[in-house]
């Protein structure tokens, strides 16, 4: 543990944060049995590792029960604490620099620091938890002033206002009803049903917020999950209900086609802890075997090409680019979205390069990465008919040419549009299937790729084992990218496709004799390669009862 303290503690800290037995930092005890003692409570109670050997080598088991009398577990964890673990006022003093970006010397910054329960209410909410009959509980740390029911505090994040019904507080696994706590506690706030973990609430607005949490928006591996019972259905709902507020990284979506739960996250582990927690509730659950996630892309541009609608009374003429990354990284981000006000976007898009006229001239915006362009000019009844082509666009983007699967990255711009003169004939029925028809059709003459999810991996083990990582990840298809020493630790970057991952606990084990710890993240999506990709694509169509091979451009491309 010292060893680790060393690496990891900040250097002012790292002397004070090293524990010993004749510090009073460490303990030895039974949770089973009760009993437990540190330095002190075995020089004033007399209590030492030859009661213990006595006590469990002996057939009386009252021995047990007096040594727990003699030295209660309670008293030797909770003296611990008290002894060493710093007081709200202390702790905030060198923590609120490092975890607030806001002015210390301002009115705040000073409240924040000095654990002010008269100042503005500042709390950072670090866990949400569903109650079946009280609802959302924000659970977090109070640095500033103090929260009593019926307090109105702003949301920072969420940019909108919230009403405290109830402030409680938990005393382990139970929670009390207090109606008001000051600065330095955990309050569990209930009525403000719009916080997620990472939150800041606050008294006053246009207050700097602590870091939030960053949300991963493209889970990238998919189960089916359904009642083994089909009465537990309403149950099964309410459990995803809540696992999915308390964790927003997983998505539950409702196959249309096969009426299946879907439930994707970040990884299988991911998946694996969300269906324990969902047993632990006592619902019986069957599930499907992991399946990746995919995206569909581009490399080249293509068009315009000509795609009639099924009248053949109008023409829409589409042409195609690849979407550059950082543009994709701002469709993510929440920078650019469908809801950005057009001169405000059309400014953003200027300074990364486009030009002024395509800047100003978007049409839609995908949170996938995709964007939709018109472009065209002086054409009769287009303001009408944008509704049907964007709906052309929606369907294209959740169901690629290649796989079915979901866009990302592709800029679709309507070149131009030959209307037929009569509304009744250029309805949402004629020009969303145009519409899609010309998207599908350019997509096949743009070099079409799969991407597949990276996950990046962090792996701790001794430097012995790096031979051993390193060639479980070349055996899955993945890199190492950096090897880093910490004192007795060796710390290995490295990234892996998330399709090799699914054994990748036992091969990890099984390699390493449990010796290597490791964490997966979700880092990037990478176009899959030339090897695997037919075969890929004819499984993937397989899988979703289509033709192995795909379509061709000719399918959807029309001749004047």
């Amino acid at each position: 543990f010292n060893k680790l303290i060393d690496i990891y503690a900040e250097p002012e800290l790292r002397e004070k944060w090293k524990v010993s037995i004749q510090g009073n930092s460490v303990a030895f005890g039974s949770a089973k049995d009760r009993w437990g003692f540190n330095y002190n409570i075995a020089q004033r109670n007399g209590v030492g590792f030859k009661d213990v050997y006595d006590a469990y080598n002996s057939d009386n088991q009252a021995l047990i029960k007096e040594l727990s009398d003699k030295a209660p577990l309670h008293e030797a964890v909770l003296g611990m604490v008290v002894q060493h673990h710093p007081p709200p006022h202390v702790a905030q003093r060198y923590r609120i620099p490092k975890i607030w970006p806001g002015d210390l010397d301002s009115d705040i910054g000073k409240s924040l620091v000095s654990c002010d329960d008269k100042g503005p209410i500042l709390m950072m909410v670090t866990t949400i938890n569903v109650d079946p009959q009280a609802g959302r509980i924000a659970t977090g740390r109070l640095f500033s002033g103090t929260v009593k029911d019926g307090d109105e505090v702003y949301l920072i994040d969420g940019k909108r206002m919230g009403k405290i019904q109830s402030v409680n507080i938990y005393m382990g696994n139970t929670r009390e009803l207090v109606n008001m706590l000051p600065a330095g506690n955990i309050p569990a706030l209930l009525g403000i049903d719009h916080a997620i973990a990472g939150e800041t609430f606050s008294s006053v607005k246009n207050v700097p917020a602590f870091e939030s949490i960053k949300y991963v928006s493209e889970p990238v591996v998919t189960i089916a999950i359904e009642p083994k019972h089909p009465k537990d259905l309403p149950k099964l709902v309410e459990a995803l209900r809540r696992i999915t507020v308390e964790d927003p990284n997983l998505i539950v979506k409702i196959n249309e086609e096969t009426g299946e739960t879907l439930l994707s996250g970040m990884g299988v582990l991911h998946l694996e802890i969300a269906t324990s927690l969902i047993l632990e509730t006592g619902l019986e659950i069957t599930t499907t075997q992991p399946l990746i996630n995919y995206r569909e892309t581009v490399r080249n541009n293509a068009g315009p090409i000509m795609s009639k609608s099924p009248n053949r009374h109008n023409k829409i003429f589409m042409r195609i680019e690849p979407l550059r990354e950082d543009i994709i990284e701002l469709i993510k981000n929440g920078h650019i979205n469908d809801d950005l006000d057009r001169k405000q976007m059309a400014k953003i898009l200027r300074e990364k390069g486009w030009n002024a006229d395509e800047a100003k001239r978007v049409s839609a915006v995908d949170i996938s990465g995709n964007i939709l362009i018109d472009e065209t000019k002086g054409v009769q009844f287009i303001q009408e008919s944008m509704d049907s082509i964007r709906s052309g666009f929606d369907d294209v983007i959740h169901s690629g040419p290649i796989a079915h699967e979901t866009l990302r990255g592709v800029k679709f711009v309507l070149h131009h549009f030959v209307p037929h003169e009569d509304p009744a004939h250029r309805g949402l029925a004629q020009l969303m299937p145009a519409t899609r028809r010309a998207m599908l059709g350019s997509m096949l003459l743009a070099e079409p790729a799969l991407l597949e999810p990276i996950l990046g991996m962090e792996i701790k083990c001794p430097q012995e084992q790096i031979g051993t990582v390193a060639g479980i990840l070349s055996g899955k298809r993945g890199k190492l990218l950096n090897v880093e020493q910490k004192g007795v630790i060796t710390i290995i970057q490295g990234e892996v496709p998330a399709s090799e991952t699914f054994d990748l606990s036992e091969v990890m084990r099984g390699g390493t004799a449990g010796k290597a710890l490791w964490n997966t993240y979700f880092k990037t999506w990478q176009i899959v390669p030339q090897s695997i990709f037919k075969s890929l694509v004819n499984e993937l169509r397989k899988r979703k009862g289509l033709n192995p091979e795909p379509p061709g451009p000719d399918e959807f491309i029309d001749k004047e």
